[in-house]
């Protein structure tokens, strides 16, 4: 069972593309709004049943009704609004998180979980330590959100198809987030071999500004964030081995320990089952310590 907390515009969208990969038999909606996640488990068993696909989604109020899931997605909290930053949402945010980590704690034990609330990496952060729960099992969906934006640059510059697109996205998830041109690829080839830097570095400062011109534009990012989860349940439950950009806790990996940030791992049925250590060179090296540094900022201030 999967259990999604937060059953908003990107909690149904996460329902909705996780119920489409067809990869559990059982999806729990909650929410503390009344009728919210029963609400729309409606509507999306509706669709569901046209399109003759089994996944059974309920919606609940309880906590206690997460026993025995899987992955527990924390969506639960407040969204950015036009303007905002997403470490503008750290101290309205932390303590929801800690209030849902708790409830996971207490119900279902034995879950991993994938943090989606912003600022990402802290809330990361909040659900390691609250939870007490091994590293493996906390991955937090930021860089896998990035990397979709990234591609659809790629895209647009070359005219290639995005199915011959590889790319990768680690580091903080915000304006700090550092798109590796160096290690993205179209059909194999390097991408730094098919444009020019100028045109590598506009794509990178698109990746990082996109979101806040998608928020202006229409409220909310939605469809991109719910594909990008399901695609991380996808990973697990499926058993394989994909290698994603997940907000994980660091252990000395990249030079750097007591955070938690977007780096590529190996996600399994374990969760994260290898960090992959890339080779960046000096100026990667040192914008992803301005993440690392944004980060550690951050969650010194947190109460936990």
């Amino acid at each position: 069972m999967i259990t999604i907390v937060g059953s908003g515009k990107v909690g149904g969208a996460a329902a909705l593309f996780t119920a489409l990969r067809k990869v559990t038999d059982e999806i729990l909606l909650l929410d503390v709004v009344q009728g919210l996640p029963q609400g729309e488990a409606m509507d999306l068993n509706h669709m569901l049943s046209e399109k003759g696909i089994d996944v059974n989604i309920r919606g609940s109020n309880d906590y206690s009704e997460m026993k025995g899931s899987d992955i527990v997605v924390v969506v639960a909290g407040s969204g950015r609004k036009p303007g905002m930053t997403r470490m503008d949402l750290l101290k309205i945010n932390a303590s929801i998180v800690k209030g849902v980590v708790e409830n996971i704690r207490q119900h279902a034990k034995d879950a991993m979980i994938i943090p989606v609330t912003n600022p990402l990496d802290p809330m990361a952060y909040i659900a390691y330590k609250v939870s007490g729960f091994d590293k493996s099992r906390i991955f937090g969906m930021g860089n896998m959100l990035d990397l979709s934006r990234f591609m659809q640059f790629i895209h647009e510059a070359t005219g290639y198809s995005r199915n011959s697109i590889r790319a990768m996205v680690i580091g903080e998830h915000g304006e700090n987030m550092l798109p590796l041109p160096r290690f993205s690829t179209v059909a194999g080839i390097p991408l730094t071999s098919l444009l020019p830097k100028q045109k590598t570095d506009e794509i990178v400062q698109a990746t990082r500004g996109v979101a806040a011109k998608v928020i202006e534009l229409k409220g909310a990012t939605v469809h991109a964030p719910g594909n990008a989860i399901s695609a991380m349940i996808e990973a697990v439950m499926n058993d394989t081995k994909q290698v994603i950009p997940v907000a994980t806790y660091l252990d000395g990996q990249y030079g750097h320990s007591g955070v938690t940030i977007g780096v590529p791992a190996v996600i399994g049925r374990n969760g994260v089952e290898k960090i992959v250590e890339l080779d960046l060179d000096a100026a990667e090296k040192e914008w992803f310590k301005k993440g690392v540094d944004s980060v550690k900022s951050a969650i010194a201030g947190l109460e936990l």
